[in-house]
């Protein structure tokens, strides 16, 4: 059965995101819950993928141990063996695909970073040269390699409607010079130890968004998921050739089945067919375990 939050009618629920609810836990922790629901260009799909929510979790659990040096991520602990009393009823529905994480005041931008040129930077590198006031050179194609990585932060949009890439002169006068060029300084250094990670396992790290928010003692934190394929483009280093769309570990094989069907990108969605579900299901799991070096079953025998 699909999960949804009222499943969870003992809980607070502060809100329900594409794919994840978050409820409140005490006066200063929440509980982030990923569903194994899937979006595309804006839009929740009503075909789920087994597993997603687990991939997404323990994906996400890996990386901010990895990145923990650079910037402290807000998780508290995703054992829900460990989680308080209130959440007990609720342990086996949690298991694998919640984690409970300091409550933030989120930075209002999303930061991210780009290596490679595709989706909506290549959309604004056509229309412009430029992506987020980065000039970029003249003939480069879906799939080049960026001459460095690029910091093009983007508003943060309501469900249902487009994030907006914006200049880092906007971002500063949203945020203010220092924030900004803190954020800008954190994901680019957060990007690069994704890369470097990523390279070493034979992928690419094309883009991924990134948020951050402030704890109640002011400390910055990454919060929210991180380097997932929801949030980033993983493609096989072995397969890239730029000029066209990638083979990927991300849901971009949705998007491309979705163009061939004529939809409008208006909702609602097509469902899924069932191959596209089991290829897409394949895609999510052997990111995490060429990743993180791990069996993805393994993952859900110890959680």
């Amino acid at each position: 059965m699909p999960l949804t939050h009222e499943e969870f009618a003992g809980l607070t629920h502060l809100g329900s995101g594409k794919v994840r609810e978050l409820f409140a836990v005490g006066d200063d922790a929440v509980l982030l819950v990923a569903s194994d629901r899937i979006s595309a260009f804006d839009v929740v799909l009503p075909t789920e993928i087994p597993d997603k929510g687990a991939v997404l979790t323990g994906l996400s659990l890996w990386w901010f141990d990895q990145l923990a040096d650079i910037v402290p991520g807000h998780v508290i602990t995703a054992d829900v063996d460990e989680y308080p009393a209130e959440l007990a009823p609720y342990r086996e529905q949690l298991r694998g695909r919640s984690m409970l994480c300091r409550r933030l005041e989120m930075v209002p931008i999303e930061c991210v970073a780009r290596g490679y040129l595709t989706g909506s930077g290549l959309k604004d590198y056509q229309r412009t040269g430029a992506v987020s006031g980065h000039e970029l050179p003249e003939g480069l194609v879906d799939g080049s390699r960026l001459p460095h990585p690029i910091y093009t932060p983007s508003t943060k949009a309501p469900i249902g409607e487009h994030d907006e890439n914006i200049s880092r002169a906007d971002a500063a006068g949203r945020l203010g010079a220092e924030l900004a060029a803190e954020l800008e300084k954190l994901t680019l250094q957060l990007f690069g130890r994704a890369s470097d990670l990523a390279a070493e396992r034979g992928i690419l790290l094309a883009d991924t968004k990134l948020e951050f928010g402030y704890d109640r003692d002011g400390v910055l934190r990454l919060g929210d998921e991180v380097l997932t394929p929801d949030s980033s483009r993983f493609w096989p280093a072995d397969e890239w050739s730029p000029g066209g769309p990638q083979p990927s570990f991300d849901k971009q094989f949705v998007r491309d089945y979705l163009l061939t069907t004529g939809w409008d990108r208006q909702p609602p969605a097509p469902e899924l067919p069932d191959d596209i579900v089991e290829s897409t299901r394949a895609r999510y799991v052997e990111a995490y375990e060429r990743l993180t070096g791990h069996s993805f079953s393994d993952y859900l025998s110890t959680v």
